[in-house]
């Protein structure tokens, strides 16, 4: 490889400049302090080897990183010539002449031939200016009273140097960062966040600003032209922040059009804010645009949060039964327990409204706790009334897991209102289990409480669920029997899922069955229960009552 002259000399006059140039015919140069060295940039060791001494030691472990992105580059790995940006980057201190260490963005461009494989990489460092090390110091600051001002001021300038450009805000962060550093320790979750400060210091132009936010929550403003510009951009952060030491976690991205330049910045991120959350819990969405929808949900979630305590002590939820029917005899065996909540103001409230919320929330627990005093006063009622009790099936969050106090406010139901146990029953949600959950399962199973599985075949169902659980019965998911028994292959699967439940000695419940149709082949299959509008829908007390006293004369 030759260069010219006059390239040669302005590089070479440039102390705090390093070049390499890499390309498959000539190898790997660098010219660095005046000197030209050949490395075999292949292999990450060259690389160590040959900075060792001059790269920060705090900063080593960043700069390990992108060399071996680098590395794997020149070496045709799949997984790195694949990626659709042009550049990757990180920013890390080095040792100049005087040995004084001191701020560089390193960055690597790349070109790619017509198979989209790198042919060709040059790798520029260079000393940071006044302006970039002011921009990495309010990076390096989470959020505080100081450094939205700092932020906004920049950005401010930024849009009265170009006051012809649209504007966005890009927000993202990692989902379940708290357990990343549960599993691998906060100095590693240190480390990461460090990485991602000085990588997006090298990937972000003079126009692009960004300021960290919280622990692992960050903020871009930059200019556009389309959305594809914004999903562009996405797509070169997701790349080159991902797969930190090789380890998995994923990047949720929300993104807020800024309307007007001259508004507070804080609307346009709370907005993108809320278009991050809105997808945190999708395991196949990683970015999302604010819609208007967003903000009434967070209306919503809030109206829930600021009544729920009111409305437990005005008693406005309300248990309501939906019964559980042998199909053979159509008599009436058993009841849900499902929880409605009857606002004064706004009239029905949907659980789908209120009970997500109150899983993140963690009211659900005393929502939990009051629905089974209801279910207990109910069978209490009847045992009273000379009524033949049925057993009332309740649901439990997986949140009460987490320590054994449930136990006691069952057993303390049990007691107090001195109904058989056999007739409270236990429904929860099938999930992967953990060892907490799992220990949670037994204790119930000793304590002699009936399992139900709620929800078989939504989610996570395989034979290792059936094959190790405690549950004493299946409840096969509405969208499952729905979706399956549409088709020959389908009601195949649905049949063979009940024959081997019974086989491994567990008793099955079809939610969800709203035909005739339905029930024949649920019966046929050898299911002998169900619940479903074909049926009975969710009702009072009273009305079940009153259904259960009809049933009973039959």
């Amino acid at each position: 490889m030759s260069f010219s002259d006059d390239f040669m000399s302005v590089i070479l006059s440039m102390e705090s400049v390093l070049i390499i140039f890499f390309d498959e015919e000539n190898g790997c140069q660098l010219v660095c302090n005046k000197t030209k060295l050949d490395i075999d940039a292949t292999k990450s060791e060259s690389w160590v080897d040959l900075f060792g001494d001059i790269v920060f030691e705090e900063d080593k472990e960043s700069f390990f990183v992108f060399t071996n992105k680098i590395s794997n580059g020149m070496r045709g790995n799949e997984d790195f010539v694949a990626i659709s940006d042009d550049r990757v980057g990180v920013s890390v201190r080095l040792k100049k002449k005087n040995s004084v260490y001191s701020y560089h963005n390193i960055v690597c461009y790349i070109s790619k031939d017509a198979g989209a494989y790198i042919n060709k990489m040059t790798i520029v460092a260079s000393e940071m200016t006044a302006e970039e090390l002011y921009r990495l110091q309010l990076a390096q600051n989470v959020t505080n009273d100081r450094t939205p001002t700092m932020f906004i001021r920049v950005a401010n300038e930024i849009v009265r140097q170009h006051p012809e450009k649209q504007y966005a805000l890009v927000q993202f962060d990692v989902a379940k960062f708290k357990a990343i550093n549960e599993m691998y320790g906060e100095p590693f979750g240190d480390e990461m966040i460090n990485f991602f400060i000085e990588s997006l210091n090298v990937l972000c132009t003079s126009n692009q600003i960004f300021v960290r936010l919280t622990a692992d929550v960050f903020m871009i403003m930059l200019p556009y032209e389309t959305s594809q510009d914004l999903l562009d951009f996405v797509e070169i952060v997701r790349t080159n922040l991902t797969g930190y030491k090789n380890i998995e976690y994923r990047l949720v991205f929300g993104i807020s059009y800024i309307k007007d330049v001259n508004e507070n910045l804080r609307k346009y991120g709370d907005r993108a804010a809320l278009a991050r959350q809105s997808i945190k819990s999708n395991a196949i969405e990683y970015v999302a645009f604010f819609e208007e929808s967003m903000k009434q949900n967070v209306l919503s979630s809030k109206y829930v949060e600021d009544h729920m305590y009111k409305a437990l002590e005005n008693h406005e939820f309300v248990m309501y039964l939906q019964p559980k029917f042998d199909m053979g005899s159509e008599r009436i065996v058993g009841a849900e327990a499902l929880v409605r909540w009857i606002q004064p103001e706004r009239g029905v409230i949907s659980p789908a409204e209120f009970i997500p919320v109150f899983e993140k929330n963690g009211f659900v627990i005393k929502l939990d706790a009051y629905i089974w005093e209801e279910a207990c006063k109910t069978i209490r009622v009847w045992m009273d009334n000379n009524i033949e009790p049925v057993p009332i099936s309740v649901n439990m969050s997986r949140a009460h897991l987490k320590n054994d106090k449930h136990l006691n406010i069952l057993d303390s139901l049990i007691e107090k209102y001195g109904i058989p146990k056999e007739l409270l029953e236990i429904e929860m949600t099938e999930t992967i289990e953990g060892d907490e959950v799992t220990q949670g399962i037994i204790k119930l199973k000793e304590r002699g409480f009936t399992l139900l599985m709620d929800d078989f075949g939504s989610g996570y169902s395989s034979l290792n669920t059936l094959k190790d659980t405690q549950f004493d019965v299946i409840k096969i998911d509405r969208e499952f029997l729905q979706n399956f028994v549409g088709s020959d292959r389908g009601k195949i699967i649905v049949d063979h899922t009940i024959q081997m439940t019974k086989s491994i000695g567990l008793d099955v419940v079809a939610e969800g069955v709203e035909t005739l149709e339905q029930a024949n082949f649920l019966i046929g299959s050898g299911c002998k229960i169900a619940q479903g509008f074909y049926y009975a829908k969710p009702m009072p007390v009273v009305e079940f009552d009153n259904l259960l006293d009809e049933n009973r004369k039959k």
